[in-house]
């Protein structure tokens, strides 16, 4: 009949999607339906319900009698009557959504947002409670063969779902009234009470960090799926129960906390120019770039919002703005648009995400906003003058609340947390060390974050963990730190001038895990933007083990990457001779025969290009000897990207130019059967 799951991890919080029974279903099957369902229910005599417990309770009793009317009926092998299946079909619909109901109330991580919906919860159950009632009334209860005694109890059922008075329990309009209290207080820039932020964790039964973490999860899930009308006060609890986190748990309970942000997102590390398609507002790819009377561009969605907001002034420059005309910037969009094209990226997924991020440029509301400012004071002021656990559990706290939101990592910033953290590096506690340079690499993803760890001397701080790291993952996340402060151009001969920095970066290439191999390489890959990094990396031994990388890996991502490295370096003379020394270009060609990656196959062309260019008639010569290549480079002249496209051109330029003036008729050979095409 109906095969319904009804625990459906993707179903949102008070969506109840049921199934009406197919008219056409058999009396037995929908009676077996309805007294699997009606135990499904009972089960939930069990849970724990934070809030609307009585409510619940009720439910789940009434529920519990018409299940054994039900287990009655098909004992005694009953026909039911045309009216009764009609009244079995509307209590399973019912009943399914009751299910769901029950489902919420008791769903772990959301009693706070239960307890401020109770009067849409009361009314949801006030609601299914009468459709039980009225589904009764057509139920012909006298011509069925049953029991007086359950007889009695459904009729004592239905009366009872007809008068029952379903309102929010006293003790749940208590709580809900103290939490709109604090909020108010937030709002109006006073910090509430410990005792009162304690009395309403202590009624939701939220007793310790890892139990109010799954609450701010929770909320963020909704956070993201909800309206923009539903932002404002989102955002306030969002606030409320960080806030509780910081303020009343003293530890982390580790073995259950969210550790899902210390692993590698092989996203966000990629050997783009983070300057080049990055708004820097949201510090995220740009969808829709519009240029301001400064001359910057931005996401226009982000820059909006941040004229709204009332400012007047250039984000990035500080210059004050003429005038709030936005121009569309149709050539860079046409390049984030080639970027997702070549990278497999959905742009409908990337603008959902853009729109979802661009809600953090600004805080949610006023008591979001002053209660990030609050908590944010605690964790600076545990950092300096806290016992080494309260530092440690205030740089947790960090990377978490500046993991994704930008509003957050500039409250952090401004309450000073970066030059204690950095002191943090220097800690003998591998955790600690850990989530310091976890928490700024966060913070590093801010302009001001930046500006402030290089102006701190953080940058030999950031390459000591580098180098020197208790473990693995410290040294990992010193690399993703580096790539983002390269992204500024005067921070790249900085950090290239720290002697230990570009060595350390190699070996983590030999060493790491495929993400920390990532790491390295788009680090490296951000240094060698500045020219005179170049040659340090080359002397590093890099070439050999970017080409062993293409050899080897089966991470598609990695060898792109590596490929990207490899292109800038082989513009050098030196990479020149390091990559023909190694006589790699055979591998080269079999990557850009094989590769899917449109980035990948233009890399590849660019190596090729700068190696003859740079190497003249010699490595001209060693390329033209594999027939294959130049169908491959045919290739790329019609289906690569613009860019590519000219550096094949170039590169069959080349090619016909050596075959022509050569002496050989050996080479000319391989090219008597290929098609001519325009090349200039």
């Amino acid at each position: 009949m109906i095969q319904k799951k009804f625990n459906e991890v993707d179903r949102r919080i008070f969506y109840f999607p049921a199934v009406r029974p197919c008219e056409t279903v058999s009396p037995a099957t929908l009676l077996g339906s309805l007294i699997v369902l009606s135990q499904n229910i009972g089960n939930y005599q069990s849970k724990f319900f934070a809030t609307q417990r009585r409510n619940s309770r009720e439910a789940i009793r009434k529920i519990g009698i018409l299940l054994v009317f039900f287990e009655e009926i098909r004992d005694r092998g009953l026909i039911l009557p045309e009216t009764a299946v009609l009244c079995f079909s509307e209590l399973h619909l019912t009943f399914q959504k009751i299910r769901f109901l029950l489902e919420d109330c008791s769903r772990e991580g959301a009693r706070l947002w239960i307890l401020m919906k109770s009067e849409m919860v009361v009314t949801q159950f006030r609601v299914l409670i009468r459709t039980v009632a009225t589904a009764f009334d057509i139920l012909p209860l006298n011509s069925m063969d049953i029991c007086g005694e359950v007889m009695e109890l459904v009729e004592l059922v239905a009366k009872q779902a007809r008068k029952a008075r379903i309102e929010i329990d006293p003790n749940d309009e208590r709580a809900m009234r103290r939490v709109l209290s604090v909020l108010d207080l937030f709002e109006k820039g006073i910090e509430p009470e410990f005792q009162v932020l304690k009395w309403v964790l202590d009624y939701l039964e939220i007793k310790t960090w890892s139990d109010c973490n799954k609450e701010i999860k929770f909320l963020e899930e909704q956070w993201v799926e909800s309206e923009e009308r539903e932002v404002p006060f989102l955002s306030s609890l969002l606030g409320f129960m960080c806030y509780c986190r910081v303020r009343i748990f003293d530890t982390v309970d580790y073995q259950n906390a969210d550790q899902t942000d210390v692993r590698c997102n092989m996203e966000v590390l990629s050997c783009l120019n983070p300057e080049d398609f990055r708004c820097p507002i949201s510090l995220e790819l740009m969808i829709d770039p519009v240029t301001v009377s400064t001359g910057q561009t931005y996401d226009r969605s982000s820059i909006q919002k941040w004229l709204k907001a009332g400012h007047t002034i250039c984000p990035k420059t500080g210059e004050k703005l003429t005038n709030t005309e936005l121009v569309p910037n149709t050539n860079l969009r046409k390049l984030i648009h080639q970027f997702c094209a070549d990278n497999g990226l959905s742009l409908a997924k990337t603008v959902k995400k853009t729109r979802d991020i661009a809600r953090t440029i600004l805080p949610g509301s006023p008591a979001a906003a002053e209660a990030m400012k609050f908590l944010s004071r605690i964790v600076a002021r545990n950092l300096v003058f806290g016992t080494s656990e309260q530092k440690n559990k205030a740089a947790y706290e960090i990377r978490l609340l500046a993991k994704a939101n930008i509003f957050n990592r500039s409250c952090l910033i401004e309450a000073g947390t970066i030059p204690p953290l950095l002191n943090l590096l220097y800690s003998f506690n591998k955790s600690i060390q850990e989530n310091a340079i976890a928490a700024l690499l966060k913070l590093s993803k801010h302009a001001n974050g930046k500006k402030i760890v290089v102006e701190n001397g953080g940058l030999r701080s950031i390459v000591a963990v580098l180098k020197r790291g208790i473990s693995l993952e410290a040294k990992q996340t010193a690399a993703a730190t580096i790539f983002y402060l390269s992204s500024v151009k005067g921070y790249r001969r900085l950090i290239g001038e720290i002697d230990e920095t570009i060595p350390a970066l190699v070996d983590l290439i030999k060493e790491g895990t495929p993400c920390g191999k990532k790491n390295g390489v788009v680090a490296l890959f951000g240094l060698a933007l500045y020219h005179g990094n170049r040659q340090r990396v080359i002397d590093a031994g890099t070439i050999p083990l970017l080409l062993h990388i293409i050899a080897s890996s089966n991470k598609d991502e990695l060898i792109v990457d590596s490929l990207a490295l490899l292109a800038t370096l082989a513009e050098c003379l030196d990479g020149t001779l390091a990559i023909l020394q190694a006589s790699s270009f055979p591998l080269i060609t079999r990557i850009l025969q094989s590769t899917t990656s449109q980035a990948g196959k233009e890399h590849c062309v660019s190596i090729f290009l700068s190696c003859c260019t740079n190497g003249g008639d010699e490595a001209v010569a060693v390329l033209a000897k594999d027939t294959s290549v130049m169908s491959s480079l045919y290739s790329v002249t019609t289906d690569g990207t613009a860019q590519a496209s000219k550096k094949a051109r170039s590169l069959i330029k080349m090619l016909h130019k050596f075959h022509e003036t050569s002496s050989s008729g050996q080479g000319c050979q391989a090219f008597t059967n290929e098609q001519s095409v325009h090349v200039w």
